[in-house]
């Protein structure tokens, strides 16, 4: 046989190999993807369904409105927890420079990877005067009250109102160690995983596969939902980034779409030993807690006297209208979560387990102030809050129901940051499951 002929075999040989891989893999994922989620009695397809066909056209729709896009937030505070590494001199620069890249440094891309990180993760805050005359105005339908999140101080000069559909959630080239410090501090401190549990530096990285979650088995089922509402939220922010990942940039321009590449590094069952299905379930398992808070949140927005106020009276009205037609969507999703199986034993013990399960998520949303991208920050403090929100209402349910139909309630009350927070949240897991579905798709036709 000739030179040619055995290279074009070879070629056909490697060709067959790379697409049974393909096709074991998309297979594998799809096997370990589906069913009934543990401690709850939901199955996958049913959440799949409900999403793409209900939920996700509307949300979308509302997220888009005055009321939602703007969301207020302090970019500013330190970290509470370790001394940041200071400020880069590069021009708009906004985030935690990479302290890797020292003027000492030789690597040329380390660098270039470095300033476009700070390019990307900084922060659009383009407003208009109209906008900015109306905040003013919007800062009377504010309330207070205790809450499971580190509110940003809203009297503090370096609270500001972002434009959320001018700053989308998407990769900014943020990682490496100082990433990793932020997630490792969230599940090594926070998750109640215990100490003699290891864990690599990397918390993409896998560990121990299968057995690395047997300590999950013996907590109580709290603790589990805990770790659990973290993973989700930390596998639905790693869906964003691959989904809206920087595929190319010419003449300044900018090209955003998906990357499998990135994606299954993140969540192959094979590349990841088995984590990466656990992890997307765990933003199912989230999705759940959410849908049941927007839910059992539902009569507090029923009532006349909640307004969602931007000033222009007959848009306020229709974005109520599409809130409350969401919140009948969520109701009528037949598997709920059933939140009654949480702190439900010793009142004692379960007054004790809830006040720690609060602190320790007002901790993480703390943690979430020693992110070092600005436009990361943004989007890991609102979605924290979101969740936190969700809790919030969860554990409410008596106040809710015997809130007053035209007077404000001392029991319970939303401020409209919670509000905004709340529902933009939901919106991302939202488009995360819709993300996942159009990534099982390019793997299939990958192959």
């Amino acid at each position: 046989m000739s030179r040619a002929g055995r290279r074009s075999r070879a070629g056909a040989a490697a060709a067959v190999q790379l697409w049974v891989t393909l096709s074991c893999l998309t297979t594998a994922a799809e096997a370990q993807l589906t069913g009934v989620l543990d401690d709850c009695l939901c199955d996958i397809e049913s959440i799949d369904s409900f999403n793409t066909y209900k939920i996700f056209p509307k949300i979308q729709k509302l997220l888009e409105r005055d009321y939602f896009r703007y969301y207020k937030v302090n970019l500013m505070r330190p970290c509470p927890f370790w001394a940041e590494d200071g400020q880069c001199s590069i021009k708009d620069c906004h985030v935690e420079p990479c302290p890797e890249y020292s003027k000492a440094a030789n690597n040329t891309k380390e660098i270039e990877d470095c300033e476009q990180a700070n390019k990307l993760g900084a922060v659009n805050s383009t407003l208009s005067n109209q906008s900015k005359e109306a905040f003013i105005d919007w800062a009377r339908y504010d309330d207070s009250q205790d809450h499971f999140c580190e509110l940003d101080d809203e009297r503090s000069p370096a609270v500001q109102y972002v434009d959320l559909l001018l700053n989308p959630e998407r990769y900014t080239g943020y990682k490496g160690p100082s990433a990793w410090r932020v997630w490792n501090s969230i599940y090594e401190e926070n998750c109640f995983k215990p100490r003699s549990v290891y864990r690599p530096l990397n918390p993409l990285a896998p560990s121990w596969g299968e057995s690395f979650y047997k300590w999950l088995e013996g907590l109580c089922l709290e603790k589990r939902v805990f770790y659990k509402l973290i993973s989700g939220l930390h596998a639905s922010i790693n869906l964003h980034l691959c989904a809206k990942y920087l595929l190319e940039e010419t003449w300044g321009k900018p090209s955003w779409g998906p990357n499998i590449k990135e994606f299954k590094h993140r969540f192959d069952p094979v590349e990841t030993k088995g984590e990466g299905p656990r992890r997307l379930k765990n933003l199912y398992f989230l999705y759940l807690i959410e849908l049941r808070a927007l839910s059992k949140v539902a009569p507090y927005f029923d009532r006349s006297i909640v307004d969602l106020y931007t000033g222009n009276v007959e848009e306020d009205a229709k974005t109520k209208a599409l809130l409350l037609e969401i919140f009948q969507d969520t109701k009528s999703f037949p598997m709920h979560f059933d939140e009654k199986s949480m702190f439900a034993g010793n009142q004692k013990e379960a007054k004790s387990l809830k006040e720690e399960f609060r602190l320790h998520f007002k901790n993480i949303s703390r943690i979430m102030d020693c992110v070092g991208c600005d436009k990361c920050r943004l989007w890991g403090k609102l979605q924290t809050q979101g969740l936190g929100t969700a809790l919030k209402i969860l554990f409410s349910e008596k106040e809710i129901q015997n809130l007053p139909e035209n007077s404000p309630s001392k029991g319970f009350q939303l401020t409209r940051q919670e509000i905004v927070a709340l529902l933009n949240a939901f919106g991302r897991l939202s488009t995360s499951i819709i993300e996942l579905q159009n990534f099982k798709i390019l793997l299939k036709n990958s192959r």
